[in-house]
């Protein structure tokens, strides 16, 4: 069992959660192998996605998971909806419950909202995003997806470059790393780094070559121009010249180096296309076959059964 009733975020799971989701995560990868890919194991248990904010992977992922595992599965979208009158966050979610929802999975604009909610429901919930904040699931995947291709991550230098500010996936993913053991650099502009982000315990690199040099894996994300609200550098293409990962940089580096990027990829900015699409290099594709598992995971220690089907 998980030492938490909800996964609000990375920071309040301890390192033996995360080996038992990582575990739990490699049996469901099995049934995933399977010719009929789904366990009973949630069967009398009703989940709700609420999304407030677009998504495409996160939400598939989530109700691909929920349904591998039987469970009934309810999805809600702020946009027609209820929200767009006003209606608060709790009365919305409350008139969800009242409909005997077990679980909700909850990705919303303000950071906090899952924690906030989590003092108002008796429902377990599962953080998919919160502002700026942490995106715990994306996290655990992607060190699951880590430790699958370069072994126990304790002791390995992993780089998370790009647009660190606004990024609830690089907070997550620092969090996590840090408590496996990993050695984490952040790389970007100036602009797009925290000032304060080395009390996390990372290292801080403005020079992406210097970055990359003694990584084992380059964690490459999005710039988010949605969440900038005023110009952080000059133009997409004076970054993908500084801080965009290329063939070339990486074959000068005379070492082998993972890359991963959480989608979606803005290819041609922070990540050219024969680098996203090289598949001795690329593990993206892993982090979203990993996504299904993870969270199948996540949903079904959370849920408190006790034997997968």
């Amino acid at each position: 069992m998980l030492s938490v009733k909800h996964l609000l975020g990375i920071r309040d799971l301890t390192t033996e959660d995360i080996g038992l989701i990582f575990k739990t995560a490699d049996n469901f990868k099995q049934v995933l192998q399977r010719p009929i890919k789904k366990v009973p194991s949630l069967r009398d248990t009703t989940v709700a996605n609420i999304f407030f904010e677009n998504s495409t992977r996160t939400r598939l992922s989530f109700e691909l998971a929920e349904k591998r595992l039987g469970a009934d599965v309810v999805n809600f979208s702020a946009s027609g909806s209820s929200v767009s009158k006003g209606e608060t966050l709790i009365d919305t979610v409350k008139n969800i419950l009242s409909m005997k929802v077990d679980m909700v999975v909850m990705r919303h604009s303000a950071s906090g909202a899952p924690w906030f909610l989590a003092n108002h429901i008796n429902a377990s919930i599962v953080n998919a995003g919160d502002g700026t904040n942490e995106h715990p699931t994306q996290a655990l995947l992607d060190a699951y997806s880590m430790r699958e291709r370069i072994g126990d991550l304790r002791g390995k230098n992993i780089t998370i470059i790009g647009d660190i500010m606004h990024s609830r996936v690089a907070l997550s993913n620092i969090y996590c790393l840090n408590k496996l053991g990993a050695r984490v650099t952040v790389a970007g502009p100036p602009t797009l780094i925290p000032k304060h982000i080395a009390t996390l315990g990372v290292k801080v690199e403005y020079d992406l070559k210097k970055a990359l040099e003694n990584c084992d894996v380059a964690n490459v994300l999005r710039i988010q121009l949605e969440r900038q609200h005023k110009p952080l550098f000059s133009t997409l293409r004076e970054y993908a010249l500084y801080y965009g990962v290329n063939r070339d940089m990486l074959d000068s580096l005379g070492r082998d180096i993972v890359i991963m990027h959480p989608g979606p990829i803005n290819r041609g900015v922070e990540l050219n296309s024969d680098v996203a699409d090289d598949p001795n290099r690329s593990i993206i594709l892993d982090q979203v076959e990993n996504g299904v598992a993870i969270r199948m995971a996540v949903i079904y220690l959370l849920s408190g059964k006790r034997e997968i089907e």
